[in-house]
């Protein structure tokens, strides 16, 4: 397909009636800024989507062709129109020639070639109905398809037909993956298998990957589903390298993901488990190490054979510990917030407040080197508690004073608190900590 400015035509005056009909009922106070809409053509033989760029300048109502995008044209053609994406503005509009602006800016210049996938803002089609002028897309399903590239879509038709087959089997959500359209095309099992699981998919929105394996496995959707996420978080969540490191392939991770599933645990008190049998020198190669039966037992067994180690090893530095834990309280003691809430958060003021408030919540704060973590700065330990029992231990939370983020929260057995209690410290006490944070920073 070829374009120049003089084989331009205008837009047609039904088209333009069915634009602005549309614009009027989405935007009925526009306020000048510019919006986008499409309409279908055929130029030289092929299926075009025209984007038109509408404002509104002094009360009156402009519009104008900006982009030409063909069924079968790696290249779009764009006229009067910027890219700047990058900058977050997405694009810009040059409106010399209907004299809304008085100079001609430098991207205002003609027709020009670009990539398909560039200059293809986001724009109703007002002519739908006109893809069945085309028979091959006749029976394409394109009614069907609610997301933003048509163009696309009907591509992918014409190299995949059984496309059609799954729209009208309510399959929206994953149709338009080339992993899924090839494995239609050629496995009857594995369509048998999505029609069995057709509600589970329309509902909930899974990976394709996690698709794929519980398809080949035979394992549960919402397991799979779980477990990618999980190591989606292990893989970027720096903290828990150890345990990255020991479970490096997509089968030990998934055998570690059932284990901690299974004994209702979580990566972080694992890790806790992991640091303490590396420092005690076990083998973690040995499954009644690495997967211990009853991990409750093993976790705060080998939790105090640690802490009776570290105890023995550093008795003589336990004074100069007390000192230097006192004094970062102290020094972030402004963190802590008694405000305009039922809930307060205090600072841990010394190493056996960590152990008191893991004995009575019964989780291994006290018990596995957030002392030292704390010391150096890398995390502060605060304690969550009712304005009613101030001194009762209720939730604990580790908050990173390098990413100014909450790396732990958790109340009584590792239990995520309840909703209360997440909004006051996502929403109430980090805020107001960062703040008070940032000046100590600058402070010091």
């Amino acid at each position: 397909m070829e374009i120049t400015d003089e084989n331009i035509k205008p837009i047609p005056k039904n088209i333009v009636q069915k634009i602005r009909h549309k614009d009027e009922q989405c935007y009925p106070h526009p306020y000048g800024y510019t919006r986008f809409y499409a309409y279908l053509t055929k130029m030289q033989g092929e299926l075009v989507k025209v984007t038109v760029a509408v404002k509104h300048y002094r009360k009156k109502w402009f519009c104008k062709p900006i982009a030409w995008h063909g069924i079968h044209s790696d290249k779009c053609f764009v006229k009067d129109i910027e890219y700047c994406g990058f900058a977050g503005f997405g694009f810009r509009i040059g409106w010399y020639e209907e004299s809304l602006q008085p100079y001609r800016r430098w991207f205002e210049r003609g027709i020009c070639y670009a990539d398909d996938k560039y200059y293809d803002p986001w724009a109703e089609i007002v002519n739908l109905e006109f893809v069945e002028k085309f028979p091959e897309y006749k029976y394409s399903a394109y009614k069907l398809f609610r997301g933003v590239n048509l163009l696309k879509y009907l591509r992918y038709y014409e190299q995949y037909p059984q496309l059609e087959m799954l729209m009208k089997l309510g399959f929206e959500k994953i149709a338009m993956s080339v992993t899924i359209l090839k494995r239609v095309g050629k496995d009857k099992n594995f369509c048998r298998w999505l029609l069995a699981h057709k509600q589970d998919l329309q509902r909930n929105y899974y990976y394709i990957g996690v698709i794929m394996q519980a398809y080949k496995t035979g394992k549960p959707l919402n397991f799979l589903q779980s477990f990618w996420e999980s190591r989606l978080r292990l893989l970027h969540d720096p903290s828990l390298a150890p345990v990255k490191n020991l479970f490096r392939t997509e089968k030990e991770l998934l055998a570690f993901y059932e284990y901690i599933s299974a004994k209702k645990t979580n990566p972080h008190t694992y890790l806790d488990y992991l640091k303490a049998c590396n420092y005690l020198r076990l083998d973690m190669s040995l499954p009644k190490n690495r997967f211990p039966h009853n991990f409750r037992y093993w976790h705060d067994m080998r939790i105090d054979q640690y802490t009776a180690a570290v105890a023995k090893a550093d008795r003589a530095a336990k004074r100069k510990l007390y000192k230097k834990f006192a004094d970062i309280a102290q020094k972030y003691s402004s963190l802590q917030h008694d405000k305009r809430s039922s809930f307060i958060c205090i600072i841990a003021k010394s190493p056996a407040d960590l152990i008191r408030e893991g004995k009575i919540l019964d989780h291994c704060v006290g018990r596995m080197n957030y002392d030292q973590r704390f010391i150096r700065e890398e995390s502060l330990i605060f304690f969550i508690r009712t304005k009613e029992q101030p001194d009762t231990p209720f939730v604990t939370l580790e908050f990173s004073l390098k990413t100014h983020k909450v790396l732990q929260c958790y109340g009584e057995h590792d239990h995520k608190p309840n909703d209360n209690v997440l909004h006051y410290v996502n929403k109430v006490w980090l805020p107001y900590a960062n703040k008070h944070l940032k000046q100590i920073q600058s402070a010091a």
